[in-house]
């Protein structure tokens, strides 16, 4: 709606894992460094973990565009399968044709699958997003998975990404020998205020704005509210954006940014209660029922 107004080519705050939009921070920098090297260096495990909406997929996406012809990759997004159906995906993701069903045939047939790459100098990436989902059988097979190398060389590496809480889980006893195999580590913090004000700069710039201005003090503002969470910044501003069209200025204040922060406030309250609403008419048939 204030696209038009603000002249924008495109909305800058998106919600969207759009690498046309990437802000690399110093620390979105490391990390990138840190998985390219993991990857070519066939360094097997690689965890990259950061809190939700820091940037993690949009920073993985990059990662992809990144890599080169002699490297395949697959990309597993969905992290509630069972064993039988994680093989599968990867199989599938890697375009690999089978009649195999069950576990262990299709761990041969991906076995092959990856001795026949490294014959062809190629490295093989598998990278599992939101692992802190997995259930410990699904981990144990992704472990299982990691055991298929050869002497001197590790035949596919495995990019796990997730939340905090999976360093965590990993912690447990019965996932030792995963812990211990993971030989990159890397975790994405909030950005901190002086970041948080050039991201904003930068994606507004990458939209086309040339107009709209917000003030240091909103700046700092959006980061108090935010965190230094690039989801949350992006959410703010857009609700920011989206005021200061209404009031027909192209300068973002202080004052625009707390209304915005009053509307998004409102709007998650009316939200919950319109939830809280819905619930109750779910639960009043069960209970005539029972």
């Amino acid at each position: 709606m204030y696209l038009s107004f603000y002249n924008f080519k495109e909305n800058p705050f998106n919600l969207t894992p759009d690498t046309h939009f990437l802000y690399l921070s110093k620390h979105h920098q490391m990390a990138m460094r840190s998985l390219l090297y993991g990857i070519n260096e066939r360094k097997g495990f690689i965890l990259l973990t950061g809190e939700v909406g820091a940037g993690k997929t949009t920073l993985c996406r990059a990662l992809l565009k990144e890599l080169n012809e002699k490297i395949n990759v697959a990309v597993v997004f969905n992290p509630y399968l069972s064993e039988t159906g994680l093989l599968k995906t990867i199989i599938d993701d890697f375009s690999i044709e089978t009649n195999a069903k069950t576990r262990a045939d299709l761990l041969n047939v991906l076995g092959d699958f990856l001795i026949s790459q490294r014959k062809q100098n190629k490295n093989v990436v598998l990278m599992i997003d939101e692992c802190q989902n997995l259930r410990l059988p699904v981990i144990e097979q992704i472990r299982m998975i990691s055991n298929l190398e050869t002497e001197k060389d590790k035949l596919i590496q495995i990019i796990l990404v997730g939340q905090p809480e999976f360093r965590q889980k990993i912690t447990s006893p019965k996932l030792l020998q995963l812990n211990q195999r993971i030989s990159v580590r890397y975790h994405i913090p909030p950005l901190n205020v002086e970041e948080t004000k050039l991201y904003i700069t930068h994606r507004i710039r990458v939209a086309g704005g040339h107009e709209v201005v917000f003030t240091d003090r909103a700046l700092s503002v959006i980061y108090e509210y935010s965190k230094g969470v690039p989801r949350m910044i992006n959410v703010l501003s857009d609700y920011a954006l989206m005021a200061g069209f209404l009031e027909e200025t192209k300068e973002i204040s202080e004052k625009i940014v707390l209304r915005a922060i009053h509307e998004m406030s409102g709007a998650e309250n009316e939200q919950s209660t319109d939830s809280s609403v819905e619930n109750d008419r779910i639960e009043e048939p069960t209970a005539m029922t029972v």
